[in-house]
C-alpha cells in the first residue's frame, strides 16, 4: 500500500467541496460553521464492507449525527456510483465523490493509497475549530471499529455543547 501518513489529532483539517450522490456540494467549511463533522473515507461502493460500515452508520445515524456532527461518507467513486449505491441500500447522509481529480481529498488527509487508486478506511472527527479530535485508519481489507468515535463525540459535545432553543 502506497500512502501518506494520515492527519493526526490536532492537525488542521484541509478544506473541500465535493459533489453528493445527488450532485449537491458539500463544503466542509460551510458544514463546520454550524456543527462537527465525521468524515468517513471508504475503498469502494458496492463492496462488502463498505456496504456493511455504511449500513451500521445508517441503522443507527442518531449515535453518530445529530444536532452536533454531520456525518461525511468520502470515496473515489463517480457520483453516479454513488447515487445508485444510496439509492439501493437507503443512505440518506451525504456520499461525496472525491473521483475528479482523482484521491485529492484523500489525499490530503493522508489516508489515499496512490497504486491500488483508493481511499483506505480512514475515518476524522473534525471539530467546529477545523481541528482533528480524533481519528482512526485502518486498512482497506480491516472494518473498523466506530466506539472510539462516540467516546470523541461525546467529549466534543462536553467541550462545547449545542445551544437548544427553549
Amino acid at each position: 500500500m502506497s500512502q501518506q501518513h494520515p492527519l493526526a489529532v490536532g492537525d488542521l483539517a484541509p478544506g473541500f467541496t465535493l459533489r453528493d450522490q445527488n450532485g449537491a456540494p458539500v463544503d466542509l467549511g460551510e458544514v463546520l460553521r454550524n456543527r462537527a463533522a465525521l468524515l468517513v473515507f471508504y475503498p469502494f461502493a458496492f463492496s462488502g464492507i463498505c456496504t456493511g460500515e455504511l449500513r451500521e452508520i445508517r441503522d443507527d445515524l442518531g449515535s453518530f449525527e445529530g444536532d452536533d456532527v454531520t456525518t461525511l461518507a468520502i470515496s473515489c467513486d463517480p457520483m453516479f456510483s454513488l447515487r445508485a449505491w444510496a439509492d439501493r441500500e437507503g443512505y440518506f447522509f451525504p456520499l461525496l465523490s472525491d473521483f475528479w481529480p482523482h484521491g485529492a481529498v484523500a489525499d490530503a488527509y493522508g489516508v489515499l493509497d496512490h497504486e491500488a487508486g483508493m481511499a483506505c478506511r480512514g475515518t476524522f472527527l473534525v471539530g467546529r475549530d477545523g481541528r482533528i479530535r480524533w481519528q482512526l485508519v485502518n486498512a482497506a481489507g480491516e472494518r473498523r471499529d466506530f466506539s472510539g468515535y462516540h467516546a470523541a463525540r461525546a467529549r466534543l459535545l462536553e467541550e462545547s455543547p449545542v445551544p437548544h432553543d427553549g
